[in-house]
């Protein structure tokens, strides 16, 4: 197993916790999942690592920044994934965002689905759910991006 793969293994489950216990995700996650993702590349590319982790890193920020200022989502999940952008690099930080973002979208549905069952059998009215905690689907997403692809 990868350090990236054990980075991510780590820092993914303790921002789901959070996100899912407190629906908040500590500065410490993401500065981590930084600070291990500068140190990877760098072990990786020598000093061109720099570049790829700050790419990733500006390239994770970037994907969520709108869905941020739209008020779609948390200022730690920006942070969370911009985290996970140094680590991955880049390229499979735009892997990583296609899984989170489908991840997020049957999550929600989920949801929406168990609160209208719940609310059909209770006979109470049906109230839909206003956000959900997205550090799973991120999570999820950065390790089905880090799992190794065939030849």
């Amino acid at each position: 197993m990868s350090i990236e793969v054990i980075v991510a293994v780590v820092l993914g489950s303790a921002a789901i916790i959070e996100d899912v216990k407190r629906r908040t995700i500590s500065n410490w996650i993401p500065v981590a999942a930084f600070a291990a993702g500068v140190v990877c590349q760098v072990m990786d590319k020598g000093w061109r690592g720099l570049g790829a982790a700050a790419l990733g890193s500006i390239a994770g920020f970037g994907v969520f920044l709108v869905f941020y200022l739209l008020g779609g989502m948390g200022g730690g999940d920006v942070k969370l994934m911009a985290g996970f952008g140094a680590l991955l690099g880049a390229s499979r930080l735009l892997e990583a965002a296609l899984w989170t973002a489908g991840i997020g979208g049957l999550m929600a549905l989920g949801l929406i689905a168990f609160n209208w069952l719940r609310a059909r059998t209770r006979g109470v009215e049906y109230i839909s759910p206003k956000t959900i905690p997205y550090a799973p689907a991120i999570a999820f997403g950065v390790w089905l991006a880090l799992l190794p692809k065939g030849s």
